[in-house]
């Protein structure tokens, strides 16, 4: 299209942002919101990024999540324009910020505080040093700088570390030195790039804990990419899954955990969720082969009804005798979410009114088969 239907071009984006909002007044309020967004690195024929849509709100946890080269780096960096979009548009506030200057790119990056899986300190430098560096390159006064760097490495945890060098910190204390830095300027929006990979499960869950409780304390919008379903599982309010580039499926994380669409959130879970016992499996039999045989059940607790599932009725309502061979349920956002594995016995109901009287507390019920 020719330079001169230019303003034509700015005309229907403005209709189709108007039709948009009209219709869904939360992006009004989005913090971070990605417009048809596509991203195209030279030489590689397949985009990193195509299509992309989602409104981040202010104060949130959000989630991204897909496996290796799904595209979440190159996502996560359009946000403060490490990563300049190929197309579509990214607006932080509801400002476009894909025509910002170098000066106004300087002023949202201090807005805007990352931080990354290899915690990115400089080795010659001391815990205090570290943090303080940012605050030296932009000019703040001496006693500003020690002002913030105390408060800082007092809220992380780290006061008494302050003369340690990197190489004398274990992996979670280096990456608590990185969210103290990515904090000096105050900023609205915490980037996290895989921010847990390189540590330990017990050090994960204090970083996390660090995390949620800067969420809490400071009201800062966190945007989180991993590979883990556990840390999404852990500390987010909302998770978008991305493969080839492309948005799967997005939603409050209890609703993706207890009820996966796409078959790359369900590969992504697996490794959260009980698989049938192989000993078990290797029983299982289509068809009962005795009398005295097990009805066997799945029942999936999806989160959909809030109350957990009261076991003393379901077990009543089955009749027989009842056994718990696997499973449990938790609680994410409120809601209940599990699998258990029933074997019923003694019970003078087939296996299909079995499995109909299971609905009634269980959002998905399923015969596996029989087992003596």
């Amino acid at each position: 299209m020719s330079a001169a239907n230019a303003p034509l071009r700015a005309l229907d984006t403005t209709l189709r942002d108007a039709e948009q909002t009209e219709l869904h007044p939360e992006l009004n309020r989005a913090h971070v919101r990605f417009i048809n967004l596509g991203k195209t690195y030279d030489g590689q024929p397949v985009p990193a990024l195509q299509g992309i849509d989602l409104a981040i709100q202010r104060g949130e946890v959000f989630g991204i999540i897909g496996r290796s080269g799904a595209g979440k780096s190159s996502l996560i960096r359009t946000i403060n324009r490490l990563e300049q979009p190929s197309s579509g548009r990214v607006l932080i506030d509801q400002i476009d910020i894909g025509d910002f200057d170098e000066d106004r790119l300087v002023a949202l990056r201090r807005r805007i505080g990352m931080i990354f899986q290899h915690f990115n300190l400089m080795s010659a430098k001391t815990v205090w040093q570290n943090v303080e560096l940012p605050l030296k390159v932009a000019g703040v006064p001496k006693e500003q700088r020690q002002q913030k760097v105390r408060q800082l490495l007092e809220l992380v945890g780290l006061q008494d570390k302050h003369n340690a060098y990197p190489a004398q910190l274990s992996g979670g204390q280096k990456q608590c030195v990185g969210i103290a830095r990515s904090l000096v300027h105050d900023p609205q929006i915490l980037l996290c790039d895989e921010a847990t990979s390189a540590l330990d499960p017990e050090t994960t869950q204090s970083i996390l804990g660090l995390l949620r409780e800067i969420n809490k304390r400071l009201g800062l919008t966190i945007v989180l990419i991993t590979h883990e379903m556990a840390v999404i599982r852990e500390i987010c309010d909302r998770v978008v899954v991305l493969e080839h580039g492309k948005v799967v499926e997005q939603g409050p994380v209890w609703e993706v955990f207890g009820n996966p669409q796409h078959e790359v959130s369900k590969t992504l879970l697996a490794p959260l969720q009980h698989g049938l016992p192989e000993e078990l499996q290797n029983r299982l039999q289509p068809k009962p082969v005795s009398a005295d045989a097990a009805v066997v059940l799945r029942l999936q607790f999806t989160g959909s009804a809030q109350d957990e599932p009261d076991l003393a009725a379901l077990f009543s309502a089955l009749g027989g005798r009842v056994r718990l061979l696997q499973g449990g349920v938790e609680r994410i956002q409120g809601h209940a979410l599990g699998q258990l594995l029933l074997a019923v016995t003694g019970s003078s109901l087939g296996a299909e009114e079995l499995r109909s009287r299971a609905t009634r507390w269980a959002q998905q019920v399923e015969v596996l088969g029989y087992v003596v």
